[in-house]
């Protein structure tokens, strides 16, 4: 009697431990019975099911990662490129995930990568090597993801968070004529630079031209200006002159015009010894 007292107390704890079950901080569970979906959706704590009869199948929900191999597309061109990229999912209905894939992690990356590689198919065969070489990975990985995420939630009860290209390689003959384009096309903006630039000197050039010009002219005007004034002055000045003495003011315009006259050294004056001109010089002679 006491060994079946211990045997069926011990029954009676290990259904009891058998019948309560927890679901860890993360994780989400399912519970089936005999294979069939019972209860969904448990969140972390304590749950109870019954014992033998039902079992639970905890899933993780965190954000989890599938890393494929590169893979070959065709642009609109029918050029190749090797396309390496990653994908970010997470389970967003455990009961469609765990009928599409069992519950398999595994096998759901195995299901979700057709998905990926088609829909990257499709967006690199209608665009061409130089719309994704100038930028339109961003443009790509978004529509993927969106196109991506709601046939995996309808198939495979998985959310695409995120889809990445990590590297888009072209094959060598492509690369070469890559290189070349993008040579011609550096050449021709530097030839366009340069013209700018030639354009700007000329009018910059032009224009400093047109300054100096109008400011030597300003400079030509106020000197002539000038040189009127003082010529007015000049004159006013030997007019008065004259007033006074006429006598030494023609002597002193003779003075002058003799300095003048001879003032290098080198000049010859062919004249009759009864020019005016020496009338000066005939005086200072008759007086020696």
């Amino acid at each position: 009697m006491k060994i079946s007292a211990i045997i069926a107390v011990i029954l009676l704890a290990l259904l009891g431990l058998n019948s309560m079950y927890v679901v860890g901080e993360g994780q989400s569970a399912l519970l089936l019975q005999f294979g069939r979906i019972v209860r969904t959706g448990d969140q972390p704590g304590l749950h109870f099911k019954l014992p033998l009869l039902q079992q639970v199948m905890r899933f993780d929900n965190r954000i989890l990662t599938m890393d494929a191999s590169p893979e070959r597309y065709l642009t609109s061109e029918k050029k190749s490129v090797n396309v390496d990229f990653y994908v970010k999912w997470r389970i967003a209905d455990n009961a469609d995930y765990y009928r599409a894939t069992g519950g398999d992690p595994v096998q759901a990356a195995q299901r979700l990568s057709p998905i990926v590689k088609n829909a990257l198919r499709f967006e690199f065969n209608s665009r061409t090597l130089q719309e994704l070489i100038s930028g339109g990975r961003r443009d790509i990985t978004n529509k993927v993801r969106e196109q991506t995420d709601l046939a995996s939630r309808k198939s495979l009860g998985i959310e695409v968070v995120d889809v990445r290209i990590k590297q888009i390689e072209l094959p060598n003959e492509v690369s070469d004529s890559v290189y070349k384009r993008m040579k011609a096309e550096r050449l021709q903006l530097a030839n366009e630079l340069r013209y700018t630039g030639e354009q700007m000197a000329t009018t910059v050039t032009a224009d400093a031209d047109r300054q100096a010009q109008v400011l030597r002219a300003d400079a030509e005007r106020d000197a002539a200006k000038t040189r009127g004034e003082g010529d007015a002055q000049a004159a006013l000045i030997y007019a008065q002159a004259y007033g006074q003495d006429p006598e030494f003011f023609a002597f002193y315009r003779s003075m002058q015009a003799y300095r003048h006259a001879f003032d290098d050294g080198k000049n010859v004056l062919v004249l009759k010894p009864d020019d005016p001109f020496l009338h000066y010089f005939q005086n200072s002679a008759g007086k020696r």
